[in-house]
């Protein structure tokens, strides 16, 4: 499973990286990997217009919001 980060490097955007690797920690997911993706480009052309978003295997599941940890294991289970 992969977990994408979408986000130019804000506050918001920092913490939702923490909270998803908590999130996999959490479920003991050691199969999770989780990427940041900064460039502008890439967010915008995956539709995203509000920061931060959370994508799972390409699709975006989150924007505009900073989702918890337990929030982000409902959506990774």
């Amino acid at each position: 499973m992969k977990i994408e980060i979408l986000g130019t490097g804000c506050a918001k955007c920092k913490k939702l990286y923490e909270n998803a690797k908590a999130a996999a920690r959490e479920l003991g997911r050691d199969d999770i990997e989780i990427e940041k993706v900064e460039d502008i480009k890439q967010i915008t052309a995956r539709g995203v217009m509000m920061t931060p978003a959370l994508c799972v295997d390409g699709q975006v599941k989150s924007t505009g919001k900073l989702l918890g940890p337990g929030d982000i294991k409902k959506l990774i289970g």
